[in-house]
């Protein structure tokens, strides 16, 4: 017996205009999914608790069993985890974003932020320039003032990790929360040592500006890499065992550090996958391919997460969000469970968004979301497509912890 988790980041979402007030999962065509759909218990469930900030950090630690209220500390110590940086006891990691702040000649204070990911940086390019930031003498002099040390990452997700620091009073918002505002009132800020991490922001957006990589960005239509985005603050954590809590085990499949990072502290395995970009354009069949050497192995439980409706959503792409949707119903849902009946394989797949990411603010929402669990052994359902208002008409779970338990039938 496989047992399949699925995730769709943040496909979950409000009515928009544009689509004459459906939701895109209402909307989109995806012929696959509601065929299994119709044949599938539906229901809706509430992942982030009311008093923790919405986002994957939260949401997947209570979809892997582990409740926020208990063991979220910050985001950053997860990524950390999932790629393999060490955060040692007394040590606080910080997300580090590249981020796109508008070209002007105000203040620090006063200029906007355009793109939590600098336009979706490529991994290539956004090491190169951390690289040259650390090693850059008023930026490194900076960092060694405050204690700390840039990580980078394959992506716009770098990890800072500050030795002596504290967080006590340490205020630093999400940056794709914010998209389009001006960034005075959002950058680290509340304590003495968010002063010190701001003076490292105001020096990489200084430094960054005019770095020949980010003029030939703009060149070429891009936005430039000029800034860094320090927040998602946190100290070690050590996360429940999940074979001895479920009796399964497996394999996680992302292109995401955070969710890399709960699975390996859980003690699941991380499968990264070549060319795996978390947009639009990743590597689907890359992707599916470690999916199918995980189910042929011994491994029994499997999560297979896929990140580009959520990048799309924080783009203001609508069009791309569509299309992340068409993908993972004919990308990435069809030819896995496809695959799985031609393997005989008796499986139970739950699919579910993590969180909502609205395209009306560009951000996360805490709603609840909708979750399908298909049985190949019973394919029995309600007769409904997989949308948000469908998964009202069933049972609703009021803390996401539950789901481990209802996919594994405990």
């Amino acid at each position: 017996m496989k047992y399949i988790l699925l995730i769709g980041d943040g496909m979950a979402d409000n009515p928009v205009p544009a689509l004459g007030n459906r939701t895109p999962l209402e909307a989109v065509e995806k012929p696959f999914i509601d065929s299994i759909a119709v044949k599938s218990q539906l229901g809706s469930v509430m992942n982030v608790p009311r008093d923790l900030p919405p986002g994957s950090d939260t949401a997947i630690l209570s979809i892997f069993g582990c409740d926020p209220k208990v063991y979220f500390s910050g985001r950053s110590p997860l990524e950390a985890a999932g790629c393999d940086i060490k955060v040692a006891p007394g040590e606080i990691s910080y997300r580090c974003n590249m981020v796109a702040l508008e070209d002007s000649d105000a203040p620090f204070d006063e200029k906007r932020i355009l793109s939590h990911s600098a336009g979706s940086i490529d991994g290539e390019t956004s090491i190169a320039l951390i690289k040259w930031l650390c090693a850059e003498p008023e930026f490194k002099a900076a960092m060694d003032a405050c204690g700390v040390r840039i990580e980078p990452t394959p992506s716009f997700r770098h990890i800072a990790v500050q030795r002596g620091g504290s967080t006590e009073g340490l205020i630093a918002d999400p940056p794709h929360d914010h998209l389009g505002e001006v960034i005075g009132p959002l950058v680290v800020r509340g304590s003495e040592n968010a002063m010190a991490l701001r003076k490292l922001m105001v020096i990489a957006n200084e430094k960054l500006e005019h770095h020949p990589i980010n003029e030939q960005r703009r060149a070429e239509g891009k936005l430039p890499a000029n800034g860094i985005w320090i927040w998602a603050e946190g100290t070690a954590i050590a996360l429940p065992d999940f074979r001895q809590r479920y009796g399964h085990y497996g394999s996680v499949i992302s292109a995401v550090p955070l969710v890399h990072g709960i699975g390996v502290l859980c003690g699941l395995k991380k499968v990264e996958v070549e060319g795996a970009t978390g947009e639009v354009d990743t590597n689907y069949p890359g992707k599916l391919q470690a999916a199918f050497d995980c189910l042929s192995s011994d491994d029994d439980f499997l999560c297979l997460h896929i990140e580009a409706p959520d990048e799309a959503t924080h783009n203001g792409s609508l069009d791309e969000k569509m299309l992340a949707l068409r993908q993972l119903d004919d990308l990435v849902a069809k030819p896995l469970v496809t695959w799985l009946e031609a393997q005989k394989m008796d499986f139970r797949l739950l699919m579910l968004s993590d969180h909502k990411t609205l395209m009306s603010t560009r951000g996360h929402d805490g709603d609840p979301v909708p979750w399908m669990l298909y049985d190949s052994r019973k394919p029995e359902g309600m007769g409904l497509p997989y949308t948000e208002a469908n998964g009202l008409k069933g049972p609703f779970l009021p803390n996401g912890v539950a789901l481990m338990d209802m996919l594994f039938e405990k």
